[in-house]
């Protein structure tokens, strides 16, 4: 299901199939994941029963989404746009289905998913993030769920992040952060905005993004336990302005 891709796409594609070995070793070691478990996937599922449905980890590099995902009885699979990560995630999940291609143009059936997860990849698409989110709503089933967590516009984060990605080469010229406010006016006819949820604190940065902060894997591993409970902490206090992501829960109207 590869396609050609275009423009930012396609600088997508081979700015990750450059870094994809240095992404896989901060984004999956032992920290990096406890993160993802805690403060990612289990309030991303809550009350959602994955166990036996068709599930989309979207735009999933080399598939730590995916991997949650098939730990809890879903049939997972992974899409996205570059080569090299594909490869990583089919090897690393053989029980899961691998597919490169583009998000703005999946490929996949009508109504095929009953879930599809995205854990920081819209914002990667950006000027398209609505045309991401129509084909998510194409291919989603009646009653399924879109759920997704992406650093937001309009926090005090997002200011210095606007600075940062002008002048840091690990991000591509089109990223930026998702205006959700937007993007739930155009999506009201479509989905039920079921929960929001505001949290990014110095875990986030320091431990889960531990790659955008050049922090060496040893150093890590000295203060990531303190950082992973006051994170906690942190979290009850946060809204939109002093948070670095908002996280969703969408359901798809039924029909």
């Amino acid at each position: 299901m590869a396609r050609d891709l275009e423009g930012d796409e396609a600088r997508q594609q081979a700015h990750y199939d450059e870094i994809g070995e240095a992404y896989e070793a901060h984004y999956s070691d032992e920290w990096s994941t406890l993160y993802r478990r805690r403060f990612l996937y289990e309030p991303l599922l809550k009350g959602i029963d994955v166990r036996g449905k068709k599930v989309l980890d979207a735009m999933c590099g080399s598939g730590q989404t995916a991997e949650y995902l098939l730990s809890q009885g879903a049939r997972a699979y992974g899409l996205d746009i570059s080569a090299h990560v594909i490869e990583q995630f089919r090897a690393k999940l053989p029980g899961a289905v691998g597919v490169q291609g583009s998000i703005l143009n999946s490929g996949f059936d009508d109504e095929s998913f009953d879930a599809v997860f995205i854990t920081g990849g819209l914002h990667h698409v950006h000027p398209k993030v609505p045309e991401a989110v129509s084909e998510i709503h194409r291919i989603l089933k009646p009653g399924g769920w879109l759920c997704f967590y992406e650093p937001h516009a309009g926090s005090v984060a997002d200011s210095a992040r606007r600075f940062w990605y002008r002048h840091d080469n690990l991000f591509e010229a089109n990223e930026a952060a998702v205006d959700f406010e937007d993007l739930m006016r155009r999506n009201a006819a479509r989905f039920d905005f079921v929960t929001t949820r505001y949290s990014g604190g110095p875990a986030y940065l320091l431990v889960f993004n531990s790659m955008v902060f050049r922090v060496p894997l040893a150093w890590k591993r000295r203060y990531a336990r303190p950082l992973l409970w006051l994170e906690r902490h942190v979290e009850r206090i946060q809204g939109k302005r002093t948070s670095c992501f908002a996280m969703v829960q969408w359901r798809k109207h039924q029909a």
